[in-house]
């Protein structure tokens, strides 16, 4: 009897729909050279399953689910529900998603459907609970995926369906088109609507009044995580292996909302070679969401692509550390896409473990040694978590309102979290948490740019939060808007001005070199950008000064003591050593900007190191640590060469 498969996990999507049913065991003796030890199978295989209304074939799946098993690989079942079959978008044409202009979708793509449509929910059911019945309590499962990468694609469906139920979405939550229309401010530009029935969807070929754009996506949202609880439900009856869906980086659709009716966090990420440092961010924002380890279900093994390859070369050594980041970063599996390159169709392009022709590509061997490593490693792994001090909100809702109302000129709200306050907790472990999760357990916490603070009772969790000890960075243009995109009208900010002991004397949104500021203690000079807001005090301490541009003499950055804790509020985005300065949070050790620092505590403890820039970096170790890779200790200052993984354990 084969043996239940344990993480971590390393692996592929695998289509064997694609080639000949005899070609399976030729994959699975393949695989195992490599150390791949889980696949994903059926996520586009609809066609296969269901070839004709209720004819269901089933046992091709089962008899790879029979293999797997026997070779000791590990499977996640996906739901098809990306790409209903043509006989079913023939015959129920109101499944196709409709685009801004009126047009229904094509057939021949994927995630093209309406995810309001009764008739697409109920084939879906149908379909996944043949595939449950059947596969659920199969042995090699481990869990399931629901549909793929789902996300409002186009802004959304724009059928009559999708429309009635977003009049009815602004009806529950406004209650009168008379609330909703003080609430736009709509009398301006004469968009005031005399029903809800009046308000029209925004279309993408025209300029749209933000808090239409803001309720629409929300919308959106909703009938996503609706869609995919619906899946998870009809799994459940008949699987108690964890389910969860293969989500995009994007953070208009929340992964916290999404995630509260799953079981496991998944995630798809395609970044460039030199980009490495974008992947920790993702792990860092997915691993807080659940207790459960997530999973990383997609990323390159070799170049991305469609018709065509793209997003460049990968240099020896980045797939053998981009395999190791989420496993690193408190995951248990890291999955390629994908194990064989389709031999045509629309992403003939795109990289894989080996090649349409079966012959493994360069980075195979870089994947056989992560495996090898990981298997190596794993009771360290399975034994340890990454536990943070430090968080950064990240908030889906910020998203979505800057999206619609950016305010700065070319703002993208993730890429300033990305590149301005999350790069200088590199040695840090930090969570990138939403607004609706504990803040409990942190020291430090950091909102900036978190447009609506009131969502999920934040503030006031906030400061009970800050009166127990905390530390709350918060700004700049937080607490400026509500869930719409609306501006408020009695102060520039809902309540921190208050909260924080300031007056807003200024603001100034547009980026200005002439402005300066230097820190009140010592003089030193701050890096200041994006926008600076200019405070009088109201009770709060000076702890940054403007000292050009026209804001001489006005607070920068101002500080309250609340109980045991303290706000601190930044009128600017300031740079790197100057968030740390205020963070005042120990690293976990001293390391270069290139080495990429996670430790790891529970029944052991210890450090993994990853260089992600391609050249030689350092760390510097206080203690006795072992190289559970290697077998050699390390203590005292390390040379850590380019593209390398160092699992440390403390040992004294």
């Amino acid at each position: 009897m084969a043996k239940k498969v344990m993480p971590p996990y390393i692996g592929a999507a695998y289509y064997p729909e694609v080639w000949p049913r005899e070609a399976v065991d030729g994959e699975i003796a393949k695989m195992k050279e490599v150390g791949i030890n889980c696949v994903r199978v059926g996520e586009f295989a609809w066609s296969r399953m269901e070839p004709e209304e209720g004819t269901f074939c089933l046992e091709w799946l089962q008899e790879v689910c029979d293999k797997m098993y026997a070779a000791g690989i590990a499977v996640i079942l996906c739901t098809p529900s990306a790409t209903p079959p043509k006989w079913l978008t023939d015959k129920y044409p109101e499944t196709l998603n409709v685009q801004s202009g009126g047009i229904p979708s094509q057939f021949g793509g994927r995630c093209h459907v309406c995810k309001s449509s009764p008739v697409m929910r109920e084939k879906n059911r149908l379909i996944i609970e043949r595939m449950a019945r059947l596969l659920g309590r199969h042995p090699s499962v481990i869990g399931w995926q629901l549909d793929n990468e789902i996300f409002h694609y186009g802004a959304g469906c724009f059928c009559p369906l999708c429309q009635k139920r977003f009049k009815e979405y602004l009806k529950k939550k406004y209650g009168t088109v008379g609330a909703l229309n003080e609430s736009w401010k709509t009398a301006r530009w004469s968009l005031t609507y005399d029903s809800f029935e009046a308000v029209i969807p925004p279309r993408r070929d025209t300029w749209n009044h933000p808090s239409l754009v803001a309720e629409w996506l929300r919308f959106q949202d909703e009938t996503i995580v609706s869609y995919i609880r619906e899946q998870a439900e009809t799994v459940r009856k008949f699987s108690d292996m964890p389910i969860g869906t293969d989500m995009m980086p994007m953070l208009e659709l929340s992964h916290e909302k999404m995630n509260e009716a799953l079981d496991v966090v998944q995630i798809n990420h395609y970044d460039r070679a030199d980009e490495l440092y974008r992947t920790l961010f993702i792990y860092d924002q997915m691993r807080p969401i659940k207790e459960r380890p997530f999973w990383n279900t997609e990323t390159q093994a070799g170049w991305n692509g469609s018709a065509f390859a793209a997003s460049g070369a990968r240099p020896a050594g980045n797939c053998y550390v981009n395999s190791w980041l989420p496993v690193a970063k408190g995951g248990e599996m890291n999955l390629y896409w994908h194990w064989r390159a389709h031999p045509n169709g629309h992403e003939i392009g795109h990289g894989a473990v080996c090649s349409s022709s079966g012959r493994f590509y360069r980075v195979a061997e870089e994947i056989k040694r992560a495996a090898a490593e990981m298997k190596k490693c794993a009771s360290f792994l399975n034994e340890t978590k990454v536990r943070s001090d430090i968080a950064i909100h990240c908030s889906a809702t910020a998203a979505v309102d800057f999206l619609a109302a950016p305010l700065l000129e070319n703002f993208d709200y993730r890429d300033t979290l990305l590149h301005t306050f999350y790069p200088p907790f590199r040695h840090h472990n930090v969570d990138l948490i939403d607004t609706g999760h504990a803040v409990e357990g942190y020291s430090v916490i950091l909102s900036p740019f978190l447009a609506d603070i009131e969502e999920n009772g934040l503030k006031d969790r906030m400061l009970r939060w800050v009166e127990a000890g905390g530390t709350w960075i918060v700004g700049p243009m937080s607490d400026i808007m509500t869930d719409y995109a609306s501006r408020y009208t009695n102060a520039p900010y809902g309540s921190l001005e208050e909260i924080a002991g300031v007056y807003t004397k200024y603001e100034q949104p547009v980026e200005d070199a002439a402005v300066t500021a230097r820190w009140a203690e010592d003089g030193e000079p701050l890096s200041l950008s994006r926008c600076y807001d200019a405070y009088e005090l109201r009770g709060a301490e000076c702890l940054a000064e403007y000292t050009g541009g026209g804001l001489e003499g006005y607070t920068c950055i101002a500080e309250r003591r609340l109980g045991k804790g303290r706000v601190i509020l930044l009128g600017s985005a300031i740079g790197g050593k100057d968030l740390l300065r205020l963070a005042d949070v120990a690293p976990i050790a001293e390391a270069s900007g290139n080495v990429a620092l996670i430790e790891r505590s529970g029944a052991r403890r210890g450090i993994i190191a990853a260089e992600i820039d391609n050249k030689e970096g350092y760390a510097v170790l206080a203690g006795r640590y072992k190289n559970l890779v290697t077998g050699e200790t390390a203590e005292g200052k390390i040379v850590i060469p380019p593209y390398s993984v160092f699992v440390l354990e403390k040992i004294g």
